[in-house]
């Protein structure tokens, strides 16, 4: 996981996959707010990914949907 703005990541594991969304397992507390729309990172190189938004929290395990259409690219870390 990966800010739209490239200020943040948090690593996770993709427990469940649909064509809409995901159940992802993070590692420590969550803040919603951070959390909002973001980057998933599905390749360790980040050449695949899926622009996101939060749909649910409970406890490590938090819902997102893809978000369509979004072809932003996210931000190279230094």
């Amino acid at each position: 996981m990966v800010a739209i703005d490239g200020t943040w990541s948090r690593p996770c594991r993709m427990i469940d996959v649909s064509q809409m969304g995901a159940k992802l397992l993070v590692e420590n507390t969550v803040d919603r707010t951070k959390l909002k729309e973001f980057f998933l990172v599905l390749a360790t190189r980040g050449t695949a990914f899926r622009r996101c938004e939060l749909v649910w929290i409970n406890g490590e395990q938090v819902g997102i949907r893809f978000l369509k259409g979004a072809t932003d690219r996210p931000a190279k870390s230094a």
